[in-house]
């Protein structure tokens, strides 16, 4: 079996599970909508201000969402030592870490577009005038985030305490991740000179593309542990 085969065999069977269920995207929406509008009210400032704080607010809920959703990546697998099967297949460890990361990679996508758009109603932003540059910035930030997120999330999965390892494990270096990502966003809703978004983006996709990488290579040792 080819390798595409097994990744998107993984990946429809996560999103097959997620579609049965409707835990894991549910629960990240949520908590993501809660944060959003709990700073909502924090923040009674003018629209300068806004422009400032709005992008820390949204990688904040994308970051605590995106939490809910790795430790739910491993949770069936968990289950009945099907990790263990996973890694007893004869096919290549990585291919498992590709199916894994392209579901979480979905289900924080589509979480971010929940709290973008309540973020847009709520504090009366709009996103439009440089949508091109946040859809660049957010495909790299998240594409980041959720590669660490699945190889830590498999790390945790063995572990008592998951939820509070993950955490601890992931936050400190996904920290890089999000700051430039955040960064980069308040830098494209002010509409800075052309030079300012463009590094922004070229410095999250460069960090974001060597933690995902990074990731696909240690993910056969994280297994085999």
């Amino acid at each position: 079996m080819s390798s595409l085969r097994i990744i998107w065999n993984i990946l429809i069977k996560d999103l097959r599970v997620e579609w049965r269920n409707r835990e894991t995207l549910a629960s990240m929406c949520v908590f993501g909508l809660l944060i959003v509008f709990l700073f909502n009210f924090a923040f009674e400032t003018a629209r300068e201000e806004t422009l400032r704080l709005l992008p820390s607010v949204l990688w904040v809920a994308i970051a605590f969402a995106g939490v809910l959703g790795f430790n739910r990546s491993f949770a069936s697998e968990r289950e009945n030592a099907c990790l263990e099967g996973m890694t007893l297949a004869p096919v290549d460890p990585s291919t498992i870490f590709v199916g894994k990361m392209l579901a979480n990679l979905i289900f924080l996508g589509i979480a971010e577009v929940v709290m973008v758009f309540a973020a847009t109603l709520w504090f009366n932003v709009s996103f439009l005038p440089a949508l091109g540059q946040l859809l660049l910035i957010a495909f790299f930030g998240t594409l980041g985030y959720a590669a660490l997120g699945t190889i830590f999330g498999a790390i945790a999965a063995n572990t008592r305490m998951r939820e509070v390892m993950l955490t601890v494990l992931q936050f400190p270096i996904a920290f890089w991740i999000l700051m430039l990502s955040i960064d980069s966003t308040g830098n494209a809703l002010r509409g800075n000179p052309q030079g300012n978004w463009i590094g922004g983006i070229a410095r999250v996709a460069g960090i974001s593309v060597v933690f995902t990488v990074a990731s696909y290579l240690l993910f056969e040792y994280v297994l085999e542990e």
